[in-house]
């Protein structure tokens, strides 16, 4: 049975979340130097392999493998989705799904030099995955309700 794995499940989760908040925090800092050294000078052309790099080789293996796991443990423990707390915990994660999304979008935009967005954004928007984080973390492991 595969709740026999559940700790191991677990521990290659909690892995693969890691690796994807360390993508998430990061790729936001990228494109607040990207922008700030303009979207058509020598370096960008530097901070587009890096961006690309980052989200192709890491922040996506690493939400995959996050679903994965995570859906995995649910299904070896289908009780968890009776409780309050995984119902926020799943909602906050579809956020950060979003969040993932819209940066893979800004990625793009950043690839054609048309993105319109400020450094001042990114900084901003480069806070959304910790507070979603900070929340799934005190969710699961204080489980409120």
């Amino acid at each position: 049975m595969l709740i026999e794995y559940y700790r191991w499940l677990m521990a290659a989760h909690i892995i693969a979340m890691v690796a994807w908040m360390a993508g998430m925090l990061y790729l936001p800092r990228l494109y607040v130097y990207h922008i700030e050294q303009g979207q058509n000078s020598k370096i960008a052309d530097v901070f587009k392999i890096m961006e690309w790099r980052l989200l192709k080789y890491i922040i996506n293996p690493a939400m995959i493998a996050t679903f994965i796991f995570g859906g995995l443990m649910l299904y070896a423990n289908p009780d968890l989705l009776h409780q309050g707390w995984m119902h926020a915990k799943l909602t906050l994660v579809l956020l950060l799904g979003a969040v993932h999304g819209m940066l893979a979008k800004y990625r793009r935009q950043l690839e054609a030099n048309a993105c319109p967005k400020s450094a001042k954004f990114f900084r901003v928007l480069n806070e959304v995955p910790t507070v979603l984080m900070i929340a799934i973390v005190i969710l699961v492991i204080v489980k409120p309700f």
